[in-house]
């Protein structure tokens, strides 16, 4: 009986749904070769998130690599993904937030603050709250003849003895917001807007680490696996992605007149993963980076 050939594994761990994970199985439906090749060595996975370009290229592993090139890519792959974990737990959000919200003052950073006559008991409480607040904003906008909100929002309570229940929300600017905001914000008179700052010191990376911080502190979260730091309308857009298989001598950098944000790579190992990550200015956004072409299955 003939051997059977085994299925190629994924380069990377399929356990975290991170934008920067590559899997062969996106690759499927394009016409390419999924077995692997001695030219076509390395996946190109490209995410255009408005004003933030990433860039990732990853080895695969092939069928022809020796045990010794085979372990090196595994540990490539296992100390990207930790470093990911660890390091860029708020990357959804960044990258959600630059797409949404591109530039300098195209959304309101807004704090929403109960009072003391409102205060919830629990995050389920604060939860149904903030879905009464957008469902009277919404009508607010329509009546208004305004667009539908696009929100991403983020409930915390500080982990000390005196902690409050409060929302960070960030929310499209449509000129004239706050007194909108304040009226539709029946629990407390305390809101604060400031505009969406996208600069060295403020932007999208610090606002997203600011919004998520009590996922990385809170107790809550390690014993309730599900529970999500933060969520957005469904009216919001995604990121857009596209993966291509790339030969072995391709590499990426970030172009000319972007400001580089990450330039990540283990020098330690010529396996590694590439990740790059850079913002493109007001002018430049809606310039992509030219496409790959992709490589299609030769003929026998």
């Amino acid at each position: 009986m003939p051997a059977t050939k085994a299925k190629n594994p994924p380069v990377e761990n399929s356990g975290n749904k991170s934008y920067f994970r590559v899997k062969d199985e996106s690759l499927q439906g394009h016409g390419l070769h999924t077995e692997r090749s001695l030219t076509v060595a390395k996946i190109l996975k490209r995410i255009d998130a408005g004003g933030i370009q990433v860039e990732v290229l990853t080895y695969r592993r092939s069928r022809y690599d020796t045990p010794e090139q085979r372990a090196a890519k595994q540990r490539a792959s296992s100390a990207a993904q930790r470093h990911k974990n660890q390091t860029y737990s708020y990357q959804r959000l960044e990258l959600a937030l630059a797409m949404n919200f591109p530039t300098a003052g195209s959304g309101l950073v807004v704090t929403l603050t109960y009072d003391d006559a409102h205060m919830p008991k629990d995050r389920t409480t604060a939860q149904l709250r903030l879905k009464y607040f957008l469902q009277k904003l919404r009508q607010a906008r329509k009546a208004a003849g305004l667009p539908e909100p696009v929100v991403f929002n983020a409930p915390e309570i500080l982990t000390s003895d005196t902690g409050r229940w409060h929302h960070h929300i960030v929310i499209d600017n449509t000129g004239n917001d706050l007194d909108m905001l304040r009226s539709c914000w029946i629990y407390g008179s305390d809101v604060e807007a400031k505009k969406l700052r996208v600069d060295d010191e403020k932007n999208h990376e610090t606002l997203a680490r600011y919004m998520t911080k009590e996922l990385r502190e809170c107790q809550e979260y390690e014993s309730k696996p599900g529970l999500h730091g933060w969520s957005c309308t469904r009216n919001a857009k995604r990121p857009e992605v596209d993966t291509v298989l790339v030969d072995d001598d391709y590499e990426i950098a970030a172009p000319e007149g972007s400001t580089v944000l990450m330039d990540y790579k283990d020098p330690d190992n010529p396996f590694s993963s590439h990740v790059i990550k850079y913002r493109f200015d007001s002018a430049q956004i809606g310039h992509k980076a030219p496409r790959t072409r992709r490589r299609r299955r030769q003929r026998r």
